[in-house]
């Protein structure tokens, strides 16, 4: 009996993909970028682990950047939620919730994946932009709303200060060193002492400064 117009419109071209099996392989994939870096992941291992084909999986993805590509996007955290009226607890709960995510299993090799020559151009390209950016541009924002209401000083350097939030744990890292105790909120309020704010609860009245020159997070990489 030949199918219905309706059914092959629904199916459209070709095999529907499975996502099931989009999903384990992304995982599969995240995993090896963690553990083995770009240049020893391999597509054939991706897809046996995965429990599908090398040939289901290129009609996925016809190469292994784009599959590092969309395994890093998968793999991307959303963020805190939205922001209150207090920038410097905005602050602390966006580093919490970057220490979350950097703690996961094989999140900090990643981080190390991406700065090796050989990971894909493409591969590292959406890391920063999905991952990277939009961490510091929720960072940059907060500390920009802070300026406006005069909590820290106006000619504040975002640019260093935004890159000091998170650039902090990755030296402990390299260091060999465990984060300290409450990391989030003791970076946050030495971030925030450093731009020129107040500690928790000495605030005092707001300052009365000209608003210094707005810039934008144009720095992704650090």
């Amino acid at each position: 009996m030949a199918r219905s117009a309706s059914t092959q419109q629904r199916r459209g071209p070709g095999r529907a993909r499975n996502p099931e099996i989009d999903a384990r392989v992304l995982a599969v994939a995240n995993r090896q970028l963690s553990t083995l870096g770009y240049e020893a992941m391999s597509l054939a291992a991706v897809a046996q682990e995965a429990g599908t084909t090398r040939q289901a999986l290129y009609r996925r993805w016809p190469d292994k950047a784009s599959l590092a590509a969309d395994a890093l996007l998968a793999a991307a955290a959303a963020g805190p939620a939205s922001a209150t009226a207090d920038p410097l607890a905005d602050l602390i709960a966006e580093l919490s919730d970057f220490e979350r995510g950097v703690s996961l299993p094989g999140r900090l090799s990643l981080v190390g994946t991406m700065l090796q020559d050989a990971t894909a151009a493409e591969a590292r390209a959406r890391y920063q932009a999905r991952v990277i950016a939009p961490r510091r541009a929720r960072i940059w924002a907060i500390l920009e709303r802070a300026q406006q209401l005069a909590l820290i000083d106006s000619d504040a350097d975002l640019e260093v200060a935004v890159t000091l939030a998170t650039g902090a744990w990755y030296a402990r890292a390299l260091a060999g060193l465990e984060p300290p105790a409450d990391w989030a909120a003791r970076t946050a309020r030495l971030v925030w002492r450093a731009a020129g704010g107040q500690a928790a609860g000495g605030r005092g009245a707001p300052r009365a400064a000209e608003p210094g020159p707005r810039r934008s997070p144009r720095d992704v990489s650090g």
